[in-house]
């Protein structure tokens, strides 16, 4: 049985089944003959009304998914309204997908070898879909991968973070009471990792959505059976440009927000702040005094701007990684531990290259600010490490903001804005060790996608 607690204090919510390896094939079988069966794919129109049925029976549970978020995976009741509404948004935004996608004419007759022909392509399901999500947004990630599933009319199986399978369970439930037949949209919920590989590299599915670490991540899609497609999200340590043109008051706000927002637990999260070396200290005794406001505690409380960690081995880890940083020349500002599972916001300036907070993805609730004076060395610096998600700039001049925007080693660079701003419609995606394919909800269908041409010799 799986225990799920919640995330703040660690109180019992529930007890689910695990899957064990006959369960595990019994749903491989079971997606696969769906796939199979083209007789029973459900019609475009079937499935733009069992997504429209289930973004109403979402917005209907709202409150109920928000607090749910809220007690599994210690987002802030708030932010966790949020996230329920822009999952009830891809929902629909999958349905509106269906009425603009299709296939394209191929030009004949160019050739004398090809007179005669008419040819054109036509957009099919690609297979049986295995989707590992992570916890740190229970809901609106399931939603990533079963919303295209649905209309691209692909069979999914998705097992949900270990921590916060609650969502998932509910959503599913929810697909089903909203029309959708049985086997199409399963959970996996497996009793012990090896079954997750093995989920992963089973020669009947055609797709892996895999959203977590990179070290599981590329270890999962090497071991990948020959032909299956995957998309790879993963996480980076986001760099921020504050150049000397940027107005310091009007920063500060979105900066905390793209730090602290979830404690930190998010893979555009804004980590490395680079400034310019004659606004550094205003700028860090600014950024101190709100971080410093912001309300830590109990996710369940409409005040709570900062909640805890996923687990208290994580807020140990933040806190040692926060400790080096200092031991090694960092000054730090607030931080510390509260509880077993909540942090302090937490400043550094200045941590050395060598630490791990400057190198490597903190996921807590930490950011470090270091200076600059050119900004071609700020670019470099930003550009440095293995990672590259997506990356900002705040800057009041025309020509740096397009400058920093060619140059900045990023799937995405915000102007103006934090590193984790998304939205759901978006390509969102990591290059290089961050990440391998495309998502947000156009793009997770175009990957679910197989293409087939017909030729037509009349």
């Amino acid at each position: 049985m799986l225990q799920v607690v919640q995330a703040f204090d660690r109180d019992h919510i529930a007890e689910l089944p695990t899957d064990d390896a006959a369960a595990l094939e019994r749903k491989l079988t079971i997606a696969r003959k769906r796939f199979e069966d083209r007789g029973g794919w459900l019609k475009a129109h079937q499935r733009v009304a069992v997504l429209h049925r289930l973004a109403d029976l979402v917005a209907g549970q709202r409150e109920m998914f928000a607090m749910l978020i809220a007690r599994e995976g210690g987002k802030p009741y708030t932010d966790a309204l949020v996230e329920t509404d822009r999952a009830i948004d891809g929902i629909r935004a999958a349905a509106d997908l269906l009425r603009t996608r299709g296939g394209t004419e191929i030009p004949m007759g160019l050739t004398r070898a090809s007179e005669g022909r008419r040819a054109w392509t036509i957009l099919e399901p690609i297979g049986v879909v295995a989707a590992i999500s992570a916890f740190n947004h229970p809901l609106n990630l399931i939603v990533h991968q079963i919303a295209p599933a649905i209309a691209t009319g692909c069979p999914i199986i998705v097992k949900p973070a270990t921590a916060t399978p609650l969502c998932c369970v509910e959503l599913v439930r929810l697909v089903l009471e909203a029309g959708m037949p049985e086997g199409w949209v399963q959970t996996l919920l497996p009793e012990s990792r090896d079954l997750s590989g093995a989920f992963a590299s089973d020669p009947r599915v055609a797709f892996l959505s895999f959203i977590g670490s990179g070290a599981v991540g590329w270890r999962l899609r090497a071991n990948l059976a020959p032909g299956t497609r995957c998309a790879l999200e993963h996480g980076g340590v986001a760099p921020v440009i504050v150049d000397r043109t940027a107005d310091i008051d009007a920063i500060i706000e979105p900066l905390a927000k793209g730090g602290y927002y979830h404690a930190g637990q998010v893979c555009v999260s804004v980590q490395r702040i680079y400034v310019q070396e004659t606004l550094k200290d205003v700028f860090v005794e600014r950024f101190a005094g709100h971080v410093g406001r912001l309300r830590v505690g109990d996710p369940r409380l409409a005040e709570t701007e900062v909640g805890p960690l996923i687990q208290p081995a994580e807020a140990a880890r933040v806190a040692r990684w926060v400790e080096e940083a200092v031991s090694w020349g960092a000054r730090l500002i607030g931080g510390g531990r509260l509880s077993d599972t909540t942090l302090a916001p937490a400043i550094l300036v200045d941590p050395p290259a060598q630490a791990k907070v400057s190198r490597e993805e903190v996921f807590g609730p930490v950011t470090c600010v270091f200076g600059f004076n050119d900004l071609d060395d700020a670019i470099r610096e930003a550009n440095a490490l293995p990672v590259a998600f997506q990356s900002s700039i705040f800057t009041r001049d025309l020509a740096v903001a397009l400058d920093a925007a060619e140059r900045l080693d990023a799937s995405a660079v915000m102007v103006n804005d934090h590193t984790a701003f998304r939205t759901d419609w978006m390509p969102f995606a990591g290059r290089r060790t961050s990440g391998y394919g495309v998502g947000g909800i156009p793009y997770t269908v175009r990957e679910m996608t197989a293409e087939k041409m017909i030729v037509f010799r009349s």
